[in-house]
């Protein structure tokens, strides 16, 4: 599909009857299935759905990566095939770069670059990134998003609702409806250029005192709500450091663990998409953070129950745990409800609840995850099924990216030493000033 036909109205319009269509085919097969006993071929319908969605440009890259995480927020077959979405789109060409760039900074806006690439650095899914020059030296990177995008995130959501529904007419074990809310709010939120440049100083800030990590800082004169501008930084792809001795692997697992643990317990703030392209090794094996549209900022009770979960796992204390699900906004739990819920918790803070050096997985696979997350979506299914809160979504997203990274380095740490060298002291009063003080500094 050439530029000019995916930026064009009528282009946008056959984009949406595509997606439509394949929601209907669905529909009309989940309803086969309900009333008329035909078989549901979830495979075939999911390869369908991947061609159907597979030249866009939009947000629905992001939700699979998100929706991958939660047990079976959507059918495994259709996460798997979104998850084939082409990430890297094909970039805007540089005819449509300079009229997109014109829009943002004027009509002269080529001289206030020294060197402006024709090519873009990165296409990704909302926007592509260019890298240049400013006139005193400085290499910078100008992230650039793709026209119309509002109204292809709001498109793309609508039907990604309609699926939720249809798949809840013969599934109710996870009710969907919050996580909708929150990839709605999140995913709008990205568009939001100026808000993203707050984010990047909010993170600044927080890890100012984090050697190990570093945080592009924004070029305000050269950024709008649609156009971001930050000095450049140097790195490696992660999955370079694979085959890298132990001790490399080590240093870089730990400091992504700082990197997004330091902001949640000191400020309540997660950065809620760890994906590949999100991050760069340094020399010194230290990560460069990138990409801040996708930040959570949490009540700080949310903090302390998260907290509060991890204790009532490591000592057994069910009435703990009740306190803690109530904190995280689960509601009306029974106590067999709650049982299931502490086996994906037990998964998910498994890591943490040994004193002792170890993989993330010992099993050194996802296999495991993959049989707790089928087994907790089973007995779900025969009690009723649950809501997640919208905090949820996040946070298990970042706990099983991270655990994703950490498998792919082959990391070895002691996790628990970690963590409680990180929330020693925890206090949430502490925590409410910092986060009070930190968001009104970046204007948030």
């Amino acid at each position: 599909m050439t530029n000019s036909d995916e930026t064009s109205f009528s282009g946008r319009m056959r984009r949406y009857a595509r997606v439509g269509g394949a929601m209907a085919g669905l529909g009309a097969r989940v309803a086969g299935n309900r009333v008329l006993g035909l078989k549901l071929d979830r495979q075939a319908h999911a390869d369908e759905l991947r061609v159907a969605l597979g030249g866009l440009k939009g947000p629905l890259m992001k939700v699979a990566q998100i929706l991958s995480t939660i047990p079976d927020a959507l059918p495994e077959e259709y996460v798997a095939e979104l998850q084939q979405l082409q990430s890297n789109a094909p970039a805007m060409g540089w005819n449509f770069v300079k009229r997109r760039m014109q829009g943002e900074l004027g009509a002269g806006w080529q001289s206030r670059f020294a060197e402006f690439t024709h090519d873009a650095a990165h296409a990704a899914s909302l926007g592509q990134v260019h890298r240049a020059r400013l006139k005193d030296g400085r290499d910078v990177a100008c992230k650039l998003q793709y026209p119309d995008m509002a109204s292809a995130v709001d498109a793309d959501l609508r039907q990604l609702k309609l699926a939720f529904s249809i798949f809840e007419r013969y599934d109710r074990a996870i009710s969907t409806r919050q996580i909708h809310a929150e990839l709605s709010e999140r995913l709008r939120e990205e568009l939001d250029y100026a808000r993203e440049a707050k984010h990047m100083r909010l993170y600044g800030r927080m890890l100012a005192g984090e050697p190990s990590i570093t945080v592009p800082e924004p070029v305000e004169e050269l950024s709008t709500a649609r156009l971001i501008t930050m000095n450049w930084l140097d790195g490696k792809p992660l999955l370079d450091f694979r085959d890298a001795p132990q001790e490399v692997r080590n240093a870089i697992a730990k400091a992504m663990f700082r990197a997004w643990y330091v902001p949640f317990y000191d400020y309540g703030v997660i950065h809620g998409d760890p994906h590949l392209g999100n991050y760069a090794v340094r020399p010194d094996h230290g990560i460069n953070l990138l990409d801040f549209g996708c930040i959570r900022v949490f009540p700080p009770g949310f903090v302390t129950g998260v907290l509060d979960l991890y204790r009532a796992l490591d000592t057994g204390d069910d009435d703990l745990a009740v306190q803690a699900y109530a904190r995280w906004g689960f509601t009306n739990l029974s106590k067999e409800v709650m049982e299931v819920l502490n086996l994906w918790a037990g998964f998910i803070y498994k890591p943490v609840l040994s004193d002792r050096v170890q993989k993330i997985d010992e099993t050194n696979s996802g296999r495991y995850g993959a049989e707790v997350a089928h087994k907790v979506h089973q007995e779900l299914k025969k009690l009723g099924g649950v809501e997640p809160p919208r905090e949820f979504v996040l946070m298990d997203r970042a706990a099983i990216g991270l655990g994703s990274v950490f498998l792919h380095l082959k990391a070895e740490i002691n996790w628990r030493a970690m963590f409680q060298d990180l929330v020693e002291g925890y206090d949430e009063a502490a925590l409410t000033n910092r986060q009070t003080d930190a968001l009104k500094a970046v204007g948030l």
